[in-house]
């Protein structure tokens, strides 16, 4: 059984599986600081270039329930050290592409085995611990994604604007193969050994989205991270373009963003893990007064910085009572609906990318993105509250969001 403490084998493990999140955080996000210059190196207009950030996150939507459909049958160990290596291979493939539809066509292989690899890394990261301290274990594996926004997506962005975009995804591809060998070494054996042993049925990993509240939980991920998406999508044009920042300014403003996710989602899994409704609709909340105050914040240096920091903390905040609350619906068939969660994310990175450059194009400015966000989090609250308000009815009680009385839903891996 798993200890209250963390042993030395299950920290190897998080960090292992926080290797492959800082990878694809990397890959994820770093676009977002390249804008301009993968447009001009592409000859494409900027919300074109914005199209990479979606297609990218419309392979993760795709990639995550047919990933998971295809490989919950095989062991968990074996199945992270695929999907990685295809997330390297795909970053590879963008650094080589010459034309833009080749791009377009690697950001969407790289998307693909994203959320198939947090979904089976969530599961094993909850598993290391006891059920009470699940969320901040998952909490660390995401780290490594929120982490690749201080480190990884500013160093990668100077590389990009002195070297050139695609030596930044060949980077991402080495640091993918990196995150490859740490799994192979650190993830315990048992982990591939219970997953083939539990004969896991996909017809029972689907029986979980028969629940509305599943599909509610995805909603307020689409919804509310769409919002962050929207905005960030356009980060660096607006601070440019609006709020006069030099160019060189953006690799530190980007370290702000990494900053505020990183904070968000370790304050947020701690508070989870005792008051998971409060945390979600305060965190909901909280976005959508830091989207209206960007709007009239992105005019000024100072004010602007400041909404770089608060807006992925609060933002973030809500990530893992939405991940944990998700695997505890699904009971003891985690990997499908862990996964979901990861695309519903990524949905709102394209829903967010593509209506905020709707609203760029059609003249209202890059300012307007914020608008957007602000629109699309309110919604999202929208479906937190109903969310609340259907689990309580249906339980009796005011544990609605709360996590499940045991670890049932987590194979034991150590």
């Amino acid at each position: 059984m798993a200890s209250a403490m963390l042993t030395g084998a299950s920290r190897r493990a998080l960090l292992a599986l926080a290797v492959g999140g800082f990878a694809i955080g990397t890959g994820e996000f770093v676009m977002m600081g390249l804008l301009p210059q993968v447009a001009s190196d592409l000859s494409v207009s900027i919300p074109q270039a914005g199209q990479l950030i979606s297609v990218y996150a419309l392979g993760v939507v795709v990639g995550a329930p047919l990933l998971t459909a295809a490989s919950v049958r095989f062991q968990r160990k074996t199945v992270l050290l695929v999907l990685m290596s295809w997330f390297a291979a795909g970053n590879l493939l963008s650094a080589a592409a010459p034309t833009y539809s080749l791009v377009m066509l690697g950001r969407f292989v790289s998307g693909l085995p994203h959320g198939a690899f947090f979904g089976a890394g969530a599961v094993v990261a909850g598993s290391l611990v006891e059920r009470n301290r699940a969320n901040s274990a998952m909490a660390v594996m995401f780290a490594g994604l929120t982490v690749a926004n201080i480190v990884g997506v500013p160093l990668t962005t100077i590389l990009g604007q002195h070297t050139g975009w695609r030596a930044v995804y060949a980077i991402v591809g080495v640091i993918g193969l990196l995150a490859v060998i740490a799994i192979a070494i650190a993830v315990p054996a048992k982990a591939a050994q219970e997953q083939a042993e539990q004969n896991v049925s996909i017809v029972h990993e689907l029986r979980a989205f028969a629940k509305p509240e599943v599909w509610l939980v995805l909603g307020v991920a689409m919804l509310g991270g769409g919002g962050l998406f929207a905005t960030f999508s356009y980060i660096t044009p607006m601070m440019t373009n609006v709020t006069h920042y030099a160019d060189s300014s953006i690799t530190w403003l980007l370290v702000l963003f990494g900053l505020g996710m990183t904070v968000g989602n370790l304050a947020g899994a701690r508070m989870a893990d005792r008051f998971p409704t409060h945390t979600l609709l305060i965190s909901l909340g909280a976005e959508i007064a830091v989207a209206v105050a960007f709007l009239a914040a992105d005019h000024n240096r100072v004010t602007a910085a400041i909404a770089i920091f608060l807006f992925p903390l609060t933002a973030l905040a809500g990530l893992p009572t939405l991940q944990g609350r998700i695997i505890a619906l699904a009971g003891g068939a985690p990997n499908l609906a862990a996964a979901s969660i990861q695309a519903a994310f990524n949905i709102a990175n394209s829903l967010g990318a593509y209506l905020a450059g709707l609203a760029i194009s059609a003249g209202h400015g890059y300012g307007s993105a914020n608008a957007v966000a602000a629109v699309l989090v309110v919604i999202g609250l929208g479906l937190a509250i109903a969310a609340t308000l259907v689990e309580r009815r249906r339980n009796g009680n005011a544990a609605a969001l709360s996590e499940p009385r045991d670890r049932s839903q987590y194979a034991e891996v150590n």
